[in-house]
């Protein structure tokens, strides 16, 4: 969480209220400077599996994120950032689809709604199978849908890169698998998009990728330059078609 007083409390009320009981919800507070600790302090009081952690100065996602992996106790982790929100059946499908599956990765299609809360009508449709090379292309894990076996893989950490830390996870956690991802058609979650979010500036997009091949995974700078043209084509040409508009009457 980090200044996000206008959406915390329906983001933690959308956990508190999964049909899933045995949750345990790490709220990681980066240093916020607004109301968000004060709001989140009121709403926890009433359930013990949820815990507070404010960082003492703000030290960005990968650490804080890190902090809430280091501190879980659970079989399995799964992430939400302080403005988005899951269905109320998202932890309970799709862990029910991980045992049946043999899954240890997986993710969801979610739906996009504005800063104000209203549903745009737009989903981001999960790929059925998602292997390793298929994400180095370009990032299609909505990090607000993934979950990962704890059991089987071991606590996987999120490189310290100011953006795209997610996709760096992700790619980490599937080679560790050695088995794609798997992707579930339904969606589970709602993703808020922001005005000020990396995704509305595309030169900010691609200078952010960019880092994600040279420093966060080693690549030389001309791997990471053919890299780009690789992300450039796929996030334009493939990935989009992904995003889909939901005509309701």
């Amino acid at each position: 969480m980090f200044n996000s007083e206008a959406y915390i409390s329906e983001t933690i009320n959308s956990i508190i209220n999964q049909t899933y009981p045995n949750w345990e919800l790490l709220l990681i507070d980066d240093c916020s400077t607004d109301n968000t600790f004060i709001i989140v302090q009121k709403l926890i009081s009433k359930h013990p599996n949820i815990k507070l952690i404010k960082n003492s100065t703000n030290l960005g996602a990968a650490i804080t994120r890190n902090k809430g992996i280091e501190a879980a106790k659970g079989a399995y982790i799964a992430f939400l950032d302080g403005d988005d929100v899951w269905k109320p059946k998202k932890l309970e499908t799709q862990l029910a689809f991980m045992n049946s599956n043999d899954c240890d990765v997986c993710f969801s299609s979610y739906d996009l709604m504005n800063e104000d809360g209203t549903f745009l009508n737009t989903q981001v449709q999960a790929l059925k199978t998602l292997p390793y090379k298929k994400l180095l292309k370009s990032n299609y894990v909505g990090n607000l849908t993934g979950i990962y076996n704890v059991e089987v893989l071991g606590k996987i950490l999120s490189p310290n890169l100011q953006k795209r830390q997610d996709w760096l996870l992700w790619l980490a956690v599937i080679k560790k698998s050695g088995k794609p991802a798997l992707g579930m058609e339904e969606s589970l979650a709602y993703y808020r998009v922001r005005k000020d979010s990396m995704s509305s500036n595309k030169i900010n997009l691609l200078k952010h990728n960019y880092w994600v091949y040279k420093k966060g995974l080693g690549f030389s700078t001309i791997k990471s330059l053919y890299f780009m043209l690789i992300f450039l084509f796929e996030h334009f040409f493939i990935k989009s078609r992904q995003t889909v508009v939901i005509n309701t009457i």
